[in-house]
């Protein structure tokens, strides 16, 4: 064979690897971006829906109150109020959602590509760095916590103005209550992308697009009620730290015996809200991961 020739193909066979590399990477960049989109519209859909049954669970985590009783709390601050805080979740969950499923397959593409360990471990590291980088968008979860708190009523009337008076207090504040959410979003992002396909393959055959909506629907509920009720202890500490404006940053475990003290040292009083949280997480993370598969098969 010519030398040259031959020359000519080794560089075209080395060369082959690099294009395919190329190619690779431009096809998960335009597939990530879907999941982005996916994720936002997805949260978009579930916070407009579900909104007032989150009320309702937030004034049952920060006082206890049984769920009659917050839904008269609710019901005397009148119609005008209910849709009151709507706007950080509705930032928040459509950032977060967006980054949740794109960070994902991103972080699993990059693990993929650079690791050869298990399946199991590069998607559980993924879906717990995933969950890490979501954190970032703390202070649109504490806004939240502040303007759902009617305590605060006379104190802000909106998101603009809560972040505003937040900042007298320095970056930090913004971030109280960051620990348990560290501790909720790891876990069950891990929990979540994990067993998604596991229950799904447990469900029914589907042969249509009613039938895969109804699957990932019943998919989605399931997992979110069981990780909603799981990391419901968390949620209900961090409520109580993101419902102090100023003063002492309590530790996570300082915070916590505080409320079990307040609650009669009984485990049913700090799951109190819980069977409602489970109802909303059951239809909340139906729409989300319905309308996110949904949308993902359309785009």
């Amino acid at each position: 064979m010519n030398y040259s020739k031959k020359n000519s193909m080794m560089d075209s066979e080395s060369s082959a690897p690099v294009k395919a590399k190329e190619y690779l990477s431009n096809n998960v960049t335009a597939t990530s971006g879907k999941h982005y989109l996916c994720g936002c519209c997805a949260a978009f859909t579930n916070i407009a829906i579900t909104f007032p049954i989150q009320k309702v669970l937030f004034r049952q985590q920060l006082y206890g109150l049984k769920t009659k009783d917050a839904v008269r709390q609710l019901q005397k601050d009148g119609i005008r109020n209910l849709y009151r805080g709507i706007l950080p979740p509705l930032m928040q969950k459509t950032t977060t959602l967006a980054l949740m499923f794109g960070l994902y397959e991103d972080f699993s593409s990059l693990l993929h590509s650079h690791t050869n360990a298990p399946e199991l471990i590069t998607c559980s590291m993924a879906a717990v760095l995933a969950g890490t980088t979501e954190a970032v968008l703390t202070p649109f979860e504490r806004v939240q916590t502040l303007l759902q708190d009617y305590k605060h009523h006379d104190k802000f009337t909106n998101t603009y103005q809560a972040f505003k008076v937040l900042k007298v207090y320095g970056v930090r504040e913004y971030y109280r209550g960051l620990v348990p959410i560290l501790l909720r979003n790891g876990p069950s992002n891990a929990l979540f992308f994990g067993l998604r396909g596991p229950i799904k393959q447990c469900l029914p055959e589907a042969t249509s697009y009613s039938t895969h909506l109804v699957n990932d629907f019943i998919c989605g509920g399931l997992l979110g009620a069981m990780l909603g009720f799981l990391f419901f202890p968390v949620n209900v500490v961090k409520t109580r730290m993101q419902a102090q404006i100023g003063g002492e940053f309590q530790s996570f475990s300082k915070v916590f015996v505080k409320i079990w003290l307040e609650r009669d040292r009984k485990l049913i009083h700090l799951f109190r809200g819980a069977h409602l949280n489970y109802h909303r997480s059951l239809l909340s993370w139906g729409i989300i991961n319905a309308t996110y598969e949904f949308l993902l098969k359309l785009s």
